[in-house]
């Protein structure tokens, strides 16, 4: 049996405007969704936040006012999101932050709520990999020589989904030969 045969299984990623699911916003969401026949679709978008993006959070991922400004905003990409994960278990990499994000964002612009299944990569990892010295999704990068190319940008939501669904594999195929 392969690992994807669990799913099917969404991969998700938010970059946004700061901390606080509340008082901040979603400027990407990027997805990879791999269903149990092993088919991989990839969906992504830049939010517009109706806000600008601080200094300090730029120098993170990179996602400038000028990137976001004809994105469209959360309730259409949400719309978007949510029909192409639909049916499927969400997955993140400290799925609390991601999750926490969307959940507001949906709530805020009056979507329904996730209902369905999600998974924390990092929680899964720390149970089939214990006493690695960083779950850091970029340390877990290096500890595993995770595939990736020029393009990949770490703190960018399509890049870092791309890692975290090498985590999920990794984790899922040690767990099921325990």
């Amino acid at each position: 049996m392969e690992w994807f045969e669990l799913g099917p299984f969404t991969v998700f990623d938010v970059e946004t405007t700061g901390m606080s699911p509340v008082n901040d916003r979603i400027v990407q969401i990027a997805a990879v969704r791999i269903d149990r026949d092993g088919t991989v679709s990839r969906w992504a978008s830049f939010i517009n936040p109706g806000r600008s993006i601080p200094a300090g959070v730029v120098a993170v991922h990179h996602i400038t006012d000028e990137l976001v400004a004809s994105a469209p905003v959360f309730a259409r990409a949400g719309r978007d999101f949510i029909e192409f994960a639909s049916g499927s278990t969400l997955v993140a990499h400290n799925a609390r932050f991601d999750l926490g994000f969307l959940q507001e964002s949906l709530n805020r612009t009056g979507l329904p709520l996730w209902k369905g299944k999600t998974l924390d990569t990092l929680r899964l990892i720390k149970t089939t990999h214990p006493h690695l010295p960083s779950y850091k999704l970029q340390s877990l990068r290096a500890i595993f020589q995770l595939e990736s190319d020029d393009s990949m940008q770490a703190h960018r939501a399509d890049a870092d989904v791309e890692w975290t669904l090498q985590i999920l594999s990794i984790a899922l195929k040690a767990a099921m030969k325990q």
